[in-house]
């Protein structure tokens, strides 16, 4: 834009790109998304819900005349887009790849300008027109309530139900409510997470017997919690597993994989929080109800890793999918 007053901004989701400073916030912070990364995001919201072909976008960035391998940096300023913004080529929530065409961004935007968004003074409005009942001295005429007053009325009631339903949907975090972090950190932060449950699950099939010393009352309580630990055990190993192995060789589809498991193995990762009562004649009463309190959280910390890229393809892949 030539001009200040030209100034746009887009809004979508929780972040807000800016046209004119060349600035993409998230919830007012901003995020280091520059150069051409920047300009292809802006010319997909400019087009949001359209096609922009990868020929289009090399005439507008990579005109004729600039050597330059077009396909890298297309590929590499769509990486780190989906990067910034925590969307994946597998399952895209914002840039969705149209293969060997082009790409579309897919959420809604909100495009305003920037300085029609600031906060003005209330227009003032026309005088009503008399009413006739009263022009005509009717002592029985009575007001009519304006439309704009019921329609604030009725927001009025309705807002406080809006506001529950929106407290309930974000009981769990979503992608947008949590930080920015780089892709090798919280990576390494899930698999040292699968790695502590391999532990728990190896040192408690190990000492089986000490369930019988732990577990008061007869006998049969003792075996039914045998049995349960070496069932959830049976499930718990080869899930770890699998998720190490994804999550360490960057597999795609890992994040959508995860949170469709997690209901499932939520249960199982709170009931093992009581793992470290196993080792309580070790570790003391104490100790072992301390990390039983955080171990509590571990499962909510495995989803909010996996939401921040810990289950993201690797660049490699990604760069793939993208030239397919």
């Amino acid at each position: 834009m030539d001009a200040k007053s030209g100034r746009r901004l887009f809004r979508f989701g929780a972040f807000e790109a800016d046209d004119y400073t060349g600035e993409l916030r998230k919830q007012g912070r901003r995020l280091l998304l520059q150069g051409q990364p920047l300009q292809v995001l802006l010319l997909l919201l400019d087009r949001a819900g359209e096609l922009v072909s990868r020929a289009e976008i090399q005439q507008r960035l990579w005109p004729d005349g600039t050597f330059v391998d077009f396909d890298h940096g297309l590929n590499t300023a769509i990486n780190k887009i989906r990067e910034a913004l925590g969307d994946s080529a597998s399952s895209p929530r914002f840039v969705e790849t149209l293969a060997r065409r082009g790409y579309r961004f897919i959420a809604p935007v909100d495009v305003v300008n920037a300085d029609s968004a600031r906060p003005q003074a209330a227009p003032v409005s026309p005088p009503a027109p008399a009413d006739p009942a009263r022009a005509s001295g009717e002592p029985n005429a009575q007001p009519q309530e304006e439309p704009s007053s019921l329609s604030a009325q009725q927001s009025a009631h309705s807002e406080p139900s809006q506001v529950s339903a929106g407290r309930a949907r974000t009981l769990l975090a979503s992608a947008d409510d949590l930080p920015q972090a780089s892709r090798p950190l919280v990576r390494t932060l899930f698999l040292l997470l699968q790695v502590m449950y391999l532990g728990f699950y190896a040192v408690s099939l190990a000492r089986l017997r000490i369930i019988e010393t732990i577990v008061p009352g007869e006998s049969s309580h003792s075996y039914w919690v045998l049995v349960l630990l070496i069932v959830t055990a049976a499930v718990g190993i080869p899930t770890r597993l699998y998720l190490i192995s994804a999550a360490a060789f960057g597999a795609p589809g890992l994040r959508e994989r995860f949170l469709k498991i997690f209901p499932v193995i939520f249960p199982l990762d709170e009931l093992w929080a009581l793992a470290p009562f196993l080792l309580a004649p070790w570790i003391g009463f104490g100790a072992a109800l301390g990390s039983t309190a955080a171990l509590l959280y571990a499962p909510f910390a495995q989803r909010s890793l996996i939401l921040m890229g810990a289950g993201s393809a690797a660049r490699g892949q990604q760069e793939t999918g993208t030239n397919e």
